[in-house]
Protein backbone atom coordinates (compact mmCIF):
# COMPACT_ATOMS: atom_id res chain seq x y z
CA UNK A 1 0.00 0.00 0.00
CA UNK A 2 1.39 3.34 -1.10
CA UNK A 3 -1.18 5.30 1.51
CA UNK A 4 -0.26 5.48 4.96
CA UNK A 5 -2.44 2.95 7.22
CA UNK A 6 -4.45 4.32 9.95
CA UNK A 7 -7.32 2.63 12.24
CA UNK A 8 -10.16 4.61 12.80
CA UNK A 9 -13.69 4.39 15.15
CA UNK A 10 -16.93 6.66 14.84
CA UNK A 11 -18.88 8.11 17.14
CA UNK A 12 -22.01 9.86 17.61
CA UNK A 13 -25.54 9.63 15.81
CA UNK A 14 -26.97 12.63 14.39
CA UNK A 15 -23.54 15.35 14.57
CA UNK A 16 -20.95 12.24 13.75
CA UNK A 17 -17.29 12.70 14.53
CA UNK A 18 -14.56 10.28 13.48
CA UNK A 19 -11.74 9.31 15.71
CA UNK A 20 -8.46 8.66 14.01
CA UNK A 21 -5.26 6.49 16.07
CA UNK A 22 -2.01 6.93 13.99
CA UNK A 23 0.85 4.91 15.11
CA UNK A 24 4.13 7.27 15.46
CA UNK A 25 4.64 8.73 11.73
CA UNK A 26 1.91 8.18 10.60
CA UNK A 27 -0.36 10.83 9.11
CA UNK A 28 -3.86 11.91 8.45
CA UNK A 29 -4.96 15.05 5.97
CA UNK A 30 -8.08 16.89 6.67
CA UNK A 31 -9.87 20.06 5.53
CA UNK A 32 -9.75 23.21 7.18
CA UNK A 33 -12.16 23.20 9.85
CA UNK A 34 -13.02 19.65 10.21
CA UNK A 35 -10.10 19.27 12.92
CA UNK A 36 -12.26 18.77 16.76
CA UNK A 37 -9.45 17.29 18.95
CA UNK A 38 -5.78 15.93 19.31
CA UNK A 39 -3.70 14.32 21.77
CA UNK A 40 -0.28 15.89 22.56
CA UNK A 41 3.06 15.00 20.44
CA UNK A 42 0.47 15.38 17.45
CA UNK A 43 1.79 18.45 15.00
CA UNK A 44 -0.25 20.09 12.66
CA UNK A 45 0.64 21.32 9.52
CA UNK A 46 -0.69 23.32 6.57
CA UNK A 47 -0.29 21.89 3.26
CA UNK A 48 -0.59 23.52 -0.28
CA UNK A 49 -2.73 20.89 -2.07
CA UNK A 50 -3.77 17.53 -0.90
CA UNK A 51 -0.34 16.27 0.38
CA UNK A 52 -0.50 13.25 -1.78
CA UNK A 53 2.49 11.37 -3.92
CA UNK A 54 1.36 12.61 -6.94
CA UNK A 55 1.51 16.19 -6.34
CA UNK A 56 5.79 16.25 -6.55
CA UNK A 57 7.26 19.61 -7.39
CA UNK A 58 5.98 23.08 -7.36
CA UNK A 59 4.15 22.40 -10.88
CA UNK A 60 2.49 19.45 -9.66
CA UNK A 61 1.34 20.82 -6.29
CA UNK A 62 -0.21 24.12 -8.13
CA UNK A 63 -2.07 22.06 -10.55
CA UNK A 64 -3.49 19.78 -7.38
CA UNK A 65 -4.06 22.69 -5.66
CA UNK A 66 -6.22 23.94 -8.91
CA UNK A 67 -8.29 20.99 -9.20
CA UNK A 68 -9.12 21.45 -5.28
CA UNK A 69 -10.44 25.20 -6.33
CA UNK A 70 -12.68 23.89 -8.84
CA UNK A 71 -14.32 21.38 -7.07
CA UNK A 72 -15.07 23.46 -4.43
CA UNK A 73 -12.72 22.91 -1.51
CA UNK A 74 -9.79 24.63 0.48
CA UNK A 75 -7.09 25.69 -1.75
CA UNK A 76 -5.01 24.52 1.44
CA UNK A 77 -5.20 20.98 3.81
CA UNK A 78 -4.04 20.29 6.98
CA UNK A 79 -1.63 16.98 8.13
CA UNK A 80 -1.90 15.85 11.60
CA UNK A 81 1.48 13.83 12.37
CA UNK A 82 2.15 11.65 14.95
CA UNK A 83 5.68 12.66 16.12
CA UNK A 84 5.67 10.39 19.42
CA UNK A 85 6.32 7.31 20.63
CA UNK A 86 3.11 5.10 21.25
CA UNK A 87 -0.37 5.32 19.54
CA UNK A 88 -2.15 8.97 19.58
CA UNK A 89 -5.40 10.13 18.43
CA UNK A 90 -7.05 13.12 16.39
CA UNK A 91 -10.32 13.83 15.79
CA UNK A 92 -12.87 15.49 13.21
CA UNK A 93 -16.14 16.37 13.02
CA UNK A 94 -18.70 16.41 10.48
CA UNK A 95 -19.83 20.07 9.75
CA UNK A 96 -23.70 19.65 9.30
CA UNK A 97 -26.22 17.06 11.30
CA UNK A 98 -25.85 13.47 9.04
CA UNK A 99 -22.99 10.49 9.01
CA UNK A 100 -19.35 9.88 8.04
CA UNK A 101 -19.07 7.25 5.57
CA UNK A 102 -15.90 5.33 5.73
CA UNK A 103 -14.36 4.00 2.33
CA UNK A 104 -11.53 1.54 2.18
CA UNK A 105 -10.34 2.40 -0.83
CA UNK A 106 -7.92 -0.60 -1.48
CA UNK A 107 -11.51 -3.16 -1.26
CA UNK A 108 -13.83 -0.51 -3.94
CA UNK A 109 -11.32 -0.35 -6.31
CA UNK A 110 -8.96 2.86 -5.44
CA UNK A 111 -11.55 5.08 -6.73
CA UNK A 112 -14.61 7.47 -5.87
CA UNK A 113 -16.41 9.82 -7.49
CA UNK A 114 -18.43 11.87 -4.90
CA UNK A 115 -20.45 15.34 -4.46
CA UNK A 116 -18.47 18.98 -4.09
CA UNK A 117 -17.68 19.21 -0.25
CA UNK A 118 -17.71 15.83 0.29
CA UNK A 119 -14.32 15.14 1.53
CA UNK A 120 -13.77 15.09 5.45
CA UNK A 121 -10.47 13.58 5.84
CA UNK A 122 -8.22 10.77 4.59
CA UNK A 123 -4.80 8.81 5.02
CA UNK A 124 -1.51 10.76 4.23
CA UNK A 125 -0.77 9.67 0.54
CA UNK A 126 -4.73 9.95 -0.83
CA UNK A 127 -5.32 11.93 -3.88
CA UNK A 128 -8.82 14.49 -3.65
CA UNK A 129 -9.26 15.77 -7.97
CA UNK A 130 -11.62 16.28 -10.15
CA UNK A 131 -14.07 14.10 -12.30
CA UNK A 132 -15.24 15.45 -15.86
CA UNK A 133 -18.67 14.88 -16.56
CA UNK A 134 -18.30 13.37 -20.15
CA UNK A 135 -21.95 13.66 -21.45
CA UNK A 136 -23.26 17.07 -22.25
CA UNK A 137 -26.50 16.59 -20.48
CA UNK A 138 -24.99 15.17 -17.27
CA UNK A 139 -22.90 18.11 -17.07
CA UNK A 140 -25.66 20.85 -17.65
CA UNK A 141 -28.43 19.30 -15.78
CA UNK A 142 -26.94 16.37 -12.93
CA UNK A 143 -27.04 18.78 -10.26
CA UNK A 144 -23.53 18.60 -9.66
CA UNK A 145 -22.67 20.51 -13.28
CA UNK A 146 -19.50 19.20 -15.10
CA UNK A 147 -17.50 18.53 -12.72
CA UNK A 148 -17.25 16.34 -9.17
CA UNK A 149 -15.12 15.53 -6.72
CA UNK A 150 -12.63 12.51 -7.28
CA UNK A 151 -10.97 10.34 -3.91
CA UNK A 152 -7.99 8.33 -5.22
CA UNK A 153 -5.57 5.97 -3.43
CA UNK A 154 -5.52 2.80 -1.54
CA UNK A 155 -5.93 4.07 2.17
CA UNK A 156 -8.77 5.01 4.28
CA UNK A 157 -10.89 7.56 3.24
CA UNK A 158 -13.83 9.95 5.01
CA UNK A 159 -17.08 11.17 3.08
CA UNK A 160 -19.76 13.08 5.17
CA UNK A 161 -23.72 13.55 4.31
CA UNK A 162 -26.51 14.57 5.00
CA UNK A 163 -29.25 12.72 7.03
CA UNK A 164 -28.95 9.26 7.07
CA UNK A 165 -27.17 7.94 4.39
CA UNK A 166 -27.90 4.09 2.59
CA UNK A 167 -25.41 1.99 0.91
CA UNK A 168 -26.28 -0.21 -2.43
CA UNK A 169 -24.63 -2.93 -4.32
CA UNK A 170 -25.60 -2.31 -8.03
CA UNK A 171 -25.34 -5.99 -9.71
CA UNK A 172 -24.06 -5.23 -13.92
CA UNK A 173 -26.66 -3.66 -16.05
CA UNK A 174 -28.87 -2.49 -12.78
CA UNK A 175 -30.08 1.29 -13.23
CA UNK A 176 -31.21 3.32 -9.90
CA UNK A 177 -33.21 6.32 -10.27
CA UNK A 178 -32.24 8.83 -7.55
CA UNK A 179 -32.95 12.36 -6.79
CA UNK A 180 -30.08 14.47 -8.18
CA UNK A 181 -29.22 16.25 -4.83
CA UNK A 182 -29.04 13.05 -2.98
CA UNK A 183 -26.16 11.43 -4.44
CA UNK A 184 -23.36 11.09 -2.05
CA UNK A 185 -20.66 9.26 -4.25
CA UNK A 186 -20.26 6.11 -6.08
CA UNK A 187 -17.27 3.96 -7.18
CA UNK A 188 -15.83 4.05 -9.96
CA UNK A 189 -16.88 1.49 -12.53
CA UNK A 190 -20.28 2.78 -11.98
CA UNK A 191 -21.56 4.63 -14.99
CA UNK A 192 -23.97 8.23 -13.99
CA UNK A 193 -25.85 9.58 -16.42
CA UNK A 194 -29.35 11.70 -16.26
CA UNK A 195 -33.27 11.01 -17.50
CA UNK A 196 -36.37 13.10 -18.18
CA UNK A 197 -38.59 12.74 -15.84
CA UNK A 198 -41.64 12.70 -18.43
CA UNK A 199 -45.24 13.87 -18.32
CA UNK A 200 -46.07 17.33 -18.60
CA UNK A 201 -47.75 16.96 -15.42
CA UNK A 202 -45.07 15.68 -13.80
CA UNK A 203 -42.69 18.13 -15.49
CA UNK A 204 -45.28 21.38 -14.37
CA UNK A 205 -46.44 20.21 -10.90
CA UNK A 206 -44.92 17.53 -9.75
CA UNK A 207 -42.18 19.83 -7.31
CA UNK A 208 -39.45 16.65 -7.95
CA UNK A 209 -37.44 18.69 -10.95
CA UNK A 210 -37.29 17.38 -14.49
CA UNK A 211 -34.28 15.19 -14.33
CA UNK A 212 -33.48 12.02 -12.39
CA UNK A 213 -30.45 10.96 -12.30
CA UNK A 214 -29.39 7.40 -13.08
CA UNK A 215 -26.54 5.40 -12.02
CA UNK A 216 -26.13 1.70 -13.80
CA UNK A 217 -24.41 -1.27 -11.83
CA UNK A 218 -21.92 -2.24 -11.46
CA UNK A 219 -20.66 -0.93 -8.40
CA UNK A 220 -21.84 0.59 -5.15
CA UNK A 221 -23.38 4.18 -4.57
CA UNK A 222 -23.95 6.03 -1.29
CA UNK A 223 -27.61 7.85 -0.95
CA UNK A 224 -28.17 10.81 1.40
CA UNK A 225 -31.51 11.36 2.69
CA UNK A 226 -30.98 15.35 3.01
CA UNK A 227 -29.28 17.20 1.15
CA UNK A 228 -27.67 20.60 2.37
CA UNK A 229 -28.90 22.58 -0.36
CA UNK A 230 -32.26 20.80 0.79
CA UNK A 231 -31.86 21.99 3.87
CA UNK A 232 -30.85 25.10 3.69
CA UNK A 233 -33.84 25.91 1.07
CA UNK A 234 -36.22 25.09 4.18
CA UNK A 235 -34.16 27.07 6.89
CA UNK A 236 -34.17 29.91 4.41
CA UNK A 237 -38.19 29.31 3.71
CA UNK A 238 -39.10 29.78 7.62
CA UNK A 239 -35.82 32.82 8.37
CA UNK A 240 -37.85 35.03 5.47
CA UNK A 241 -41.75 34.38 6.31
CA UNK A 242 -43.32 36.16 9.17
CA UNK A 243 -45.39 34.13 11.77
CA UNK A 244 -48.52 35.39 12.16
CA UNK A 245 -48.28 35.85 15.94
CA UNK A 246 -45.65 38.19 15.12
CA UNK A 247 -47.11 41.33 15.68
CA UNK A 248 -50.83 40.32 14.94
CA UNK A 249 -52.93 40.85 17.34
CA UNK A 250 -54.50 36.90 17.06
CA UNK A 251 -51.12 36.17 18.79
CA UNK A 252 -50.34 32.49 18.70
CA UNK A 253 -53.63 31.68 17.40
CA UNK A 254 -52.68 33.16 14.21
CA UNK A 255 -50.73 30.10 13.46
CA UNK A 256 -53.82 27.68 13.34
CA UNK A 257 -54.58 29.76 9.71
CA UNK A 258 -50.89 28.31 8.73
CA UNK A 259 -52.13 24.76 9.98
CA UNK A 260 -48.80 24.81 12.21
CA UNK A 261 -50.76 24.66 15.44
CA UNK A 262 -49.02 26.71 18.68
Amino acid sequence: MNNHEIDYRIEGEEMQYVEIELDPQETVIAEPGAFMMMESDIQMQTLFGDGSNSSNGLLGKLMNAGKRLLVGENLFMTAFTNTGQGKKHVSFASPYPGKIIPLDLYRIGGKIICQKDAFLCAARGVSIGIEFQKRLGTGLFGGEGFIMEKIEGDGMAFMHAGGHVTERELREGETLKIDTGCIVGFTGNTTYDIQFVGGIKNTIFGGEGIFFATLTGPGRVWIQTLPISRLAGRILRYATINRKEEGSILGKFGNLLDGDGF
